[in-house]
C-alpha cells in the first residue's frame, strides 16, 4: 500500500508499505475522507516527539472497515464508521483506573502516527475495534465526520479539564479549530461570558458563531492585561489553552481568579519548562489549578459527540474551509497547516469517490 510518511524530522513524501495484520480483537480500514492536524506539523517539523523514519503520518479521518478480527462482534467489512484520534487499549490497568489515554504509559493512547502508522495511507490498523470505533451516523457527512476524530473532543476535553460550570466567565487562547470546539464547549456547559484570544478574521467570525463575545488580540499587548481591564481586575473563573507555546502558561496565571482552574489541550512542540509566576500564583496557595490532558478516545465518546451533531446541537461545518479531493492533495493540505494563511481553519482531503 501507498501511504504519505515521515521520512524524518522536516522531511516527508510518498512511501510503499506492506498492508497492516488484523489481529483478532482488531480492524483495518481505508479512509473516506482525512484531516491534517497542527500536531502533524509539530511531530514532523518541530520533531516534538523525537526522530521518526519512514513513519506514515495522520490521526484524524472516518473511514470504511474492509477486515475485522476474530473476536470482533459489532463491526464488520462495508461498516462506514468514526476512527478517533486516540485508541487506548481497553484492557489495560491505566484505562481502569479512569485514563484510557495513557494506556500502556503517558500518552500511550496516542497510537497513529506517534508510534504506528496513522491514517494518511490506503490501508490502517486500529486496535480494539470494538472499543475504539464508531459507526458513522448517515446525517454526518465524511467532511465533518473528520472533526469528531479530534476537533471535538479535544476542544471539549480542555473545557471539561477546566471545569467550565454555569455561569462562568472563561478565556479561551487560541481559535484554531480546537480552540473553536472549546468555545462550544464552553457554550453548551452553560459559560455566561466567553472571551478569546486570536487574530485570524476567519476564525474570530467562526468563534462569535460557537459562543464567543469578546476578542483579544496578542497583538494588542499582553493577554492579562487586557483580561484584567475587560473584567475589572477581577480575572475569568475558567481558561482553556488551545494555542500559545510554555510561556502562555504564565500569562494564563495572571488572567485566573483565585480557585480558578485551567485546562491545557495544547501540544507544546517546543521549550523545555512551562513557567509559572510566584505572585500571581498565591505565592503558591492560590488554588489556582493547571490541568493539561490528553483527549479521551474510544467509541462511547466518539457516539456521544456524534449525536450532538444528529441533534443538531453542534455544527462542524464552520471549520472544514479547505476540502479537497484525492490523495494527491494530502501534501498540499499539509503544507497549508503548517503556513496557516489568513483564510484557512481546517483542510480535509476527500478520499472516497463522489
Amino acid at each position: 500500500m501507498k501511504g504519505y510518511a515521515m521520512l524524518k524530522i522536516g522531511q516527508s513524501g510518498w512511501i510503499e508499505k506492506e498492508r497492516p495484520v488484523c489481529g483478532p480483537m482488531d480492524a483495518i480500514c481505508k479512509p473516506l475522507a482525512i484531516a491534517i492536524c497542527t500536531s502533524d506539523v509539530h511531530t514532523l517539523w518541530e520533531g516534538a516527539i523525537g526522530e521518526r523514519h519512514n513513519m506514515i503520518l495522520g490521526h484524524e479521518g472516518c473511514a470504511e472497515v474492509v477486515e475485522v478480527g476474530s473476536m470482533v462482534k459489532d463491526f464488520k467489512p462495508g461498516d462506514r464508521v468514526l476512527v478517533p484520534a486516540i485508541t487506548p487499549d481497553w484492557n489495560s490497568l491505566e484505562a481502569q483506573a479512569g485514563y484510557s489515554m495513557h494506556s500502556g504509559g503517558m500518552l500511550a493512547g496516542w497510537k497513529f502516527s506517534n508510534f504506528k502508522d496513522g491514517v494518511f495511507s490506503e490501508f490502517f490498523h486500529v486496535n480494539d475495534a470494538d472499543g475504539n470505533l464508531a459507526l458513522l451516523p448517515k446525517s454526518i457527512n465524511i467532511v465533518d465526520a473528520c472533526m469528531l476524530s479530534d476537533m471535538v473532543p479535544t476542544g471539549f476535553h480542555g473545557v471539561e479539564l477546566a471545569d467550565v460550570q454555569f455561569g462562568d466567565t472563561v478565556l479561551v487562547i487560541g481559535i484554531g479549530p480546537v480552540g473553536l470546539m472549546a468555545v462550544a464547549g464552553c457554550a453548551l456547559r452553560g459559560a455566561s461570558r466567553i472571551i478569546a484570544v486570536g487574530t485570524r478574521k476567519v476564525c474570530v467570525d467562526a468563534a462569535k458563531k460557537y459562543g464567543a463575545g469578546e476578542f483579544i488580540s496578542y497583538k494588542d499587548g499582553p493577554i492579562y492585561k487586557q483580561v484584567l481591564d475587560l473584567t475589572g481586575g477581577k480575572g475569568v473563573d475558567k481558561i482553556v489553552i488551545a494555542g500559545g507555546g510554555v510561556e502562555t502558561f504564565a500569562e494564563a496565571v495572571k488572567c485566573l481568579k483565585a480557585g480558578g482552574k485551567i485546562g491545557n489541550v495544547n501540544y507544546l512542540g517546543s521549550g523545555e519548562m512551562v513557567e509559572i509566576p510566584r505572585v500571581e500564583w498565591g505565592v503558591g496557595m492560590g488554588h489556582k489549578m493547571i490541568n493539561g490532558g490528553l483527549m479521551p478516545g474510544g467509541r462511547l465518546r466518539m457516539e456521544k459527540l456524534s449525536s450532538l451533531v444528529t441533534g443538531g446541537r453542534l455544527d462542524l461545518a464552520p471549520l472544514s474551509t479547505h476540502v479537497f479531493d484525492g490523495w494527491e492533495h494530502v501534501e498540499e493540505a499539509l503544507f497549508l497547516m503548517r503556513d496557516k494563511p489568513a483564510d484557512l481553519i481546517k483542510p480535509v482531503v476527500k478520499i472516497e469517490k463522489a
